[in-house]
């Protein structure tokens, strides 16, 4: 059903090497902080999560520094189904999309009918995104179909809420099983493929999301449709989020740079993108201690 496509691991890494010397003027990389920010998903996903953290998240994701009343707002905010009707009363006037992890989240161990209740129970209290994770275990075994029929009834069940499948790229093993599991993914329906659940490490690493940029444009190529990627996890600087930027713009194109097609899930990321918003827009740096950890 999905062919094996071997990867030039030296190549991958010398292309990666090559982006990261770019050199960025002022007037781009401000317009870069910008477009990251707007790209980002606000996430809680523990399980101390209370209705006070959750308020304080959405509040954050509508103005992120309330010293600066035009920064842009986030993409998303991210939290657990119990959690998603007082996120999406919350920002009910907003254009923020409120989405939310299912199928057992993180570890995806549990059945199919449990997977597609958690999923049904997300969506009825008003989630627009579903972040699901794959069955691991199943693509390891060689159980592809097992894995696509999965990925495709949730998306079925997602309705018109928008499905984002996490392959959580540092259980695969290779290089090649992330192709093979990204190309699986959009077969069965994903609108995003992202990287990581953020539980483990590995997470996100830019050999691993330029294989499934790559996968995307290659998809893209050969069906006209256009699939996102949110890479999750290990991004922590606004230098890396903007080799990121690079990178999606040089292998899907300019398309491909809006949150609708690309989103950052990486949580501590959103501070320093903060920080140095701030200090490109007035010239002073701001401490880390005057954003909210959330």
């Amino acid at each position: 059903m999905i062919n094996r496509i071997p990867i030039d691991a030296v190549g991958i890494q010398e292309r990666v090497t090559r982006i990261c010397t770019r050199s960025i003027k002022r007037e781009s990389k401000l317009q870069a902080l910008d477009l990251a920010l707007r790209m980002m998903d606000l996430t809680t996903l523990e399980g101390s999560d209370s209705d006070g953290k959750v308020r304080q998240l959405c509040n954050k994701a509508l103005l992120p520094y309330t010293e600066l009343p035009n920064i842009p707002s986030v993409a998303a905010v991210c939290v657990y189904p119990n959690r998603v009707a007082l996120a999406k009363n919350i920002l009910k006037n907003s254009s923020i999309s409120v989405a939310s992890v299912a199928t057992a989240f993180p570890s995806g161990m549990s059945s199919l009918q449990i997977k597609l209740d958690d999923v049904e129970y997300a969506v009825s209290e008003g989630a627009d995104e579903i972040d699901m994770v794959i069955s691991r275990g199943a693509f390891l075994s060689g159980e592809y179909t097992k894995v696509y029929d999965e990925i495709a009834q949730i998306k079925q069940a997602c309705g018109s809420a928008h499905l984002k499948v996490i392959l959580e790229t540092g259980e695969l093993g290779s290089l090649e099983n992330i192709r093979m599991a990204s190309d699986l993914a959009m077969k069965a329906g994903a609108d995003f493929i992202k990287t990581s659940t953020g539980k483990i490490s590995p997470a996100a690493s830019m050999p691993v999301v330029l294989v499934m940029l790559q996968a995307i444009r290659d998809n893209y190529n050969s069906t006209g449709v256009k699939v996102g990627m949110k890479p999750a996890g290990g991004i922590r600087s606004s230098k890396q989020a903007i080799q990121y930027l690079v990178m999606v713009k040089e292998t899907l194109g300019i398309d491909w740079l809006n949150p609708s097609l690309f989103r950052f899930g990486a949580s501590s990321l959103a501070n320093d993108v903060l920080m140095q918003w701030v200090k490109e827009k007035t010239g002073r740096y701001q401490s880390l201690n005057y954003f909210s950890n959330d």
